[in-house]
C-alpha cells in the first residue's frame, strides 16, 4: 500500500517523513491540492532503484545481442581477456 501525504505534511512534518523513508526504505507520495505531485525517498532507496535500472539496461543489451546473434561463448571471451592481460604485461 503506497504511503500518501500532503504537501502541507511535507512542509510541517518533514522530519517525520524523512524518518519514515529511511526506516522503511519506501517512497512517500506527496499530493498537492489532492493530486499526485512528487515522490520522496531516501538517498539510499534512490541509489538502490537507480542501480536496478542500470542492471536492467545491461541485461537488455545482452538480450538484444543474443537476439541479433552478436554473442560469443564464455570460454572464448575469457581466452581473449587472458590474452589481453598477457599482452599488457609485455
Amino acid at each position: 500500500m503506497p504511503h500518501i501525504r500532503s504537501s502541507t505534511d511535507l512542509r510541517n512534518k518533514y522530519n517525520e517523513i524523512s524518518t519514515f523513508c529511511h526506516e522503511h526504505r519506501e517512497p512517500i507520495f506527496i499530493t498537492k491540492n489532492g493530486q499526485g505531485d512528487l515522490v520522496v525517498m531516501s538517498v539510499e532507496t534512490y541509489d538502490m532503484l537507480n542501480g536496478k535500472l542500470e542492471l536492467y539496461d545491461v541485461l537488455d543489451e545482452g538480450l538484444t545481442a543474443v537476439r541479433e546473434g552478436r554473442k560469443r561463448p564464455l570460454a572464448e571471451v575469457m581466452r581473449d581477456i587472458r590474452q589481453a592481460s598477457v599482452d599488457d604485461r609485455i
